[in-house]
């Protein structure tokens, strides 16, 4: 299993979910998280997506800490069992 193969999971789960998970590009601000998921009722969070056994790099942890930091909740996902919970906690307000 690869790294697209749990985006295109986590995408089509959201979508079922009644959620939607917007591919997050930043031009200029590195290391941000690949999915922004936006469910009903103002409920977000971010999730990063990594082949199984795959760690964030130093600058993902930062941009996970400063998100966090903001009061949003951040995700790293890599394997495609995990996505259901991340995705209940994230639309849980």
């Amino acid at each position: 299993m690869n790294e697209k193969t749990i985006e295109r999971k986590l995408v089509k789960t959201a979508k079922n979910m009644g959620g939607i998970a917007l591919k997050f590009v930043s031009p200029g601000f590195d290391g941000v998280p690949d999915r922004i998921i936006l469910f009903p009722g103002g409920c977000a969070g971010f999730v990063e997506l990594k082949s199984p056994g795959k760690t964030m790099r130093p600058l993902q942890v930062r941009r996970k800490r400063q998100l966090e930091s903001l009061g949003f909740r951040v995700f790293c996902v890599d394997g495609t069992e995990q996505i259901e919970e991340v995705l209940n906690a994230i639309r849980t307000p």
